[in-house]
């Protein structure tokens, strides 16, 4: 008898948390980056597959980035959100749904440069930084791409840019202080 409540917990919670993600899963939104015909040369001519970028974010603070491969583009979509999905990490943004500070991402040859803007402004970002920050749900930021335009590049850089973010509450523990004395 012992044995059979074990599994019924056993059960009953993996039922839980498949439920529990699939609210989760519902409130992201996937957005395509990048997507590529690929060629590999065989004896007998090309064979061609499809590589896709994709960013899944819910748009409060929260994105993951995923790479997929198929040899159908439907099969690398869903690939590359399942990676996504995986890679998933936390933004810390102001209430204002901006960046709190100017960061600078760097990845390989790309360079992106992130400052935060004043209400209204909107995202002024091209490609992949304004998908990023969508998925994200900033609002109000200025954004440029040095270096290399490589959307994978540009976008691992813009990930990396956005997780150097810090919280006003995390600084002030570190230094020793309260709030109110970094400003």
């Amino acid at each position: 008898m012992a044995d059979l409540e074990k599994n019924t917990d056993k059960d009953f919670n993996s039922m839980n948390m498949q439920a529990d993600e699939g609210v989760v899963e519902a409130q992201l939104e996937e957005t395509i980056i990048k997507t590529r015909r690929v060629a590999k040369v065989v004896k007998g001519g090309r064979r061609f597959s499809f590589s896709v970028l994709v960013a899944v974010g819910d748009k409060d603070g929260r994105i993951g980035i995923g790479f997929g491969k198929a040899n159908e583009v439907s099969d690398a979509i869903s690939k590359a959100s399942q990676n996504a999905k995986k890679n998933m990490q936390k933004i810390y943004l102001t209430k204002r749904k901006t960046v709190p500070h100017e960061i600078i991402g760097e990845f390989k040859g790309s360079k992106v440069i992130i400052r935060p803007a004043a209400p209204g402004t909107g995202v002024i970002a091209g490609g992949a930084v304004r998908s990023i920050m969508d998925s994200v749900g900033v609002t109000d930021v200025l954004a440029k791409v040095l270096g290399s335009k490589n959307q994978v590049n540009v976008t691992k850089a813009t990930i990396l840019g956005l997780q150097s973010l810090r919280n006003i509450k995390d600084v002030a523990a570190r230094r020793g202080k309260k709030m109110a004395d970094l400003f």
